[in-house]
């Protein structure tokens, strides 16, 4: 029988004609599905070379970051080197330095006693040859008036005048020696620290001084003046020292003209006596606070150039400070400081 038309066999055809079919749809689906299965890892492999691509060029980036990093800490490792050798140098100056401190240190302390030790001799003997010198001159003076009182009607015109000099003479050094007498005694001296009324004080001070000059005339222009701490004595005796002076450099001046304040500052008072008197060349002031030292002659102006001497000293054992400025005929400015009142009782 011809298969070709054998209805059975085309059936079968046909069935067999569907499942090839039905089967290559089946591949084509898979195909598609595996298509897109490529196409989805292709994209992922492009994500994945783009992120890579991506990350190199950051890793190259960091790459260069730490080189340049890795520069710097060379030389900021370099520069530690040197300064650590810099260091090192200086530890060696500043330890030899310290050596050579200790060593001066210990020279100055040497030093330091052996002024001491002269300063007190010093003193020592200034005080024996002062007291001793007293008894001598006492003698002389005595003496002298005895023969001015006791024989005056045979003498002379000129032997009364030279017994007079004596005598005056006589008298200015027993001042000098009373005002050496109580320079040395100052050294040991112990200060007794209160609290002064300086108001009171100064006027005390300028009726006690005015007394001695019955016949002049002064203008005191007294400002409030703040309390003062120290010794109520010692205190006393530089305002006697800085008034008079101002007292005696304006004797030449037809009006004396004496101003006297007072200021507080960082812990301090400073207290002022300024006069319109002969004043001073300031080129001399490293003179001016030295025993025995004097800008104005004898001739000029009494004095026995230790009155300042004492003032220094005195304001020194206050823990203070004394200083002056001045100018030739335009009178001057005497000034002290010391360490403003703590809680003390006022005398």
């Amino acid at each position: 029988m011809d298969k070709g038309h054998d209805p059975q066999f085309i059936v079968v055809s046909a069935s067999e004609m569907l499942t090839q079919i039905a089967e290559k749809e089946k591949r084509e689906e898979e195909l598609v599905i595996a298509n897109k299965e490529l196409l989805f890892q292709n994209n992922e492999k492009q994500k994945r070379a783009d992120e890579l691509i991506i990350a190199n060029r950051e890793l190259r980036r960091q790459n260069i970051e730490k080189g340049k990093r890795a520069e710097e800490l060379t030389k900021a490792n370099e520069e530690l080197a040197l300064q650590n050798a810099e260091v090192k140098k200086l530890s060696v100056e500043l330890e030899l330095l310290n050596i050579e401190l200790a060593s001066q240190y210990v020279e100055k302390e040497k030093q330091a006693l052996i002024l001491e030790a002269a300063n007190q001799e010093l003193e020592s003997f200034s005080y024996s040859v002062s007291h001793d010198l007293r008894a001598p001159l006492r003698a002389v003076n005595g003496f002298t008036q005895i023969l001015l009182e006791d024989y005056i009607e045979q003498l002379g015109e000129d032997a009364q005048y030279l017994l007079t000099e004596i005598i005056a003479n006589s008298n200015k050094m027993g001042q000098l020696i009373d005002n050496l007498l109580d320079f040395s005694r100052l050294s040991k001296q112990q200060i007794s620290v209160t609290h002064v009324d300086t108001d009171k004080m100064v006027n005390s001070v300028i009726t006690q001084l005015k007394q001695l000059e019955p016949g002049r005339i002064f203008n005191f222009d007294i400002k409030p003046l703040d309390v003062a701490t120290g010794d109520p004595s010692m205190l006393r005796q530089v305002y006697v020292n800085l008034i008079s002076n101002a007292m005696k450099y304006t004797s030449k001046k037809e009006s004396a003209q004496i101003e006297i304040g007072s200021f507080t500052n960082e812990g301090f008072c400073t207290f002022y006596i300024k006069d319109n008197g002969a004043g001073f060349d300031m080129a001399y002031y490293d003179k001016l606070f030295g025993v025995f030292q004097r800008l104005h002659s004898s001739n000029e102006f009494e004095g026995t150039g230790v009155g300042l001497a004492i003032v220094q000293k005195i304001i020194a054992k206050h823990d203070g400070k004394v200083w002056a400025e001045a100018a030739v005929g335009q009178g001057a400015c005497f000034y002290f400081k010391i360490p403003a009142p703590a809680d003390l009782p006022l005398t």
